[in-house]
């Protein structure tokens, strides 16, 4: 399995009973916190190991890094906020690479394995599949506004426009990994997975229906969000990535009349360590939410349905 239909991670077969999954991800920081930071990006690149049905096994970090401007403390602490992400997963920290770069860069390249059978990919997508989401959406709109240090007319903000309880409540959907949710929909067995990360949930979404030749159905009202994003987002705090994410997504979304601006927004919120999304058979939805429910995944939500027809991603209220 390779790039051809936008999967999350590559696949190679070894053999009949193990095939190789990697994947690679890293980023600019989200957080003023360098801990955190490296266990966002930690967190956020193992999670495509999870969203193809794999267990990680190893890891090895990729960093850029101002050692003279920023320090050898600073460098360590986001270091080990990585590690710390990487042994929860059962996962080994192999070492790495690092280079000079005047802003900072952390995530990693990881390999996992699953047994061929049981390889999940955004192609498995049946009609009359439910779609169940495992974490909500408006990461992207909460940190975008956490990274904002100027107004409308250049002057620096001494305050932060995020409240400090909606900022701790998204650094931890952050820095959830996605592995009890994985765990979960192996054990009740689902048709097809994905995670939610920088396209959004349109994005994501359509990626799934144009792989499986579906069209998807999501329902507005059901899609979990975070508290303070859609305030946020209306004080105009929406990511450069949110509006390409809508202009690449205009001819392959259909929203209902009623939408509004700030809700295809949130849709379309290019997202850091993301939730799961998973399609499975309606008669198993209730199973997987109630075993998701019981693991702690309490944000789980069934969001909408496969049908048949040409691609498209329906929004409707």
């Amino acid at each position: 399995m390779g790039i051809e239909t936008a999967d999350d991670a590559g696949v190679y077969l070894l053999n009949e009973d193990t095939a190789l999954i990697q994947t690679v991800d890293f980023f600019t920081p989200i957080v003023d916190d360098p801990f955190i930071f490296g266990a966002i990006a930690a967190t956020n690149a193992l999670s495509d190991i999870y969203a193809m049905g794999g267990q990680p096994l190893t890891a090895l970090n990729i960093l850029a890094f101002p050692l003279n401007i920023l320090g050898a403390v600073v460098l360590g602490e986001i270091l080990q906020g990585g590690a710390q992400k990487i042994r929860e997963a059962g996962a080994l920290l192999l070492g790495g690479h690092s280079i000079q770069d005047n802003e900072p860069k952390y995530g990693l390249a990881v390999t996992g394995t699953a047994r061929p059978d049981e390889i999940w990919t955004n192609a498995g997508v049946r009609a009359g599949d439910s779609l169940i989401l495992t974490k909500p959406l408006g990461i992207g709109i909460i940190t975008s506004a956490l990274r904002k240090k100027k107004d409308s007319a250049g002057r620096l903000i001494l305050q932060s426009p995020v409240d400090a309880e909606t900022e701790a409540k998204a650094i931890a959907v952050m820095l959830e990994l996605n592995g009890k949710s994985a765990a979960v929909a192996r054990r009740v067995g689902i048709n097809a997975c994905t995670d939610i990360t920088g396209f959004g949930l349109l994005g994501h979404a359509w990626e799934m229906a144009r792989a499986s030749r579906v069209q998807i159905e999501i329902s507005l009202r059901e899609v979990p969000v975070l508290e303070g994003a859609r305030e946020l987002g209306i004080q105009g705090y929406i990511a450069g990535g949110n509006w390409a994410n809508l202009e690449y997504m205009k001819d392959k979304a259909v929203f209902a009349q009623a939408v509004e601006a700030i809700d295809k927004h949130i849709l379309a919120d290019p997202i850091t360590s993301g939730g799961l999304i998973f399609a499975v058979k309606q008669e198993r939805a209730d199973r997987l939410l109630d075993g998701l429910h019981e693991a702690g995944i309490t944000g789980a939500k069934l969001i909408g349905k496969a049908t048949s027809g040409e691609p498209v991603v329906k929004v409707i209220i």
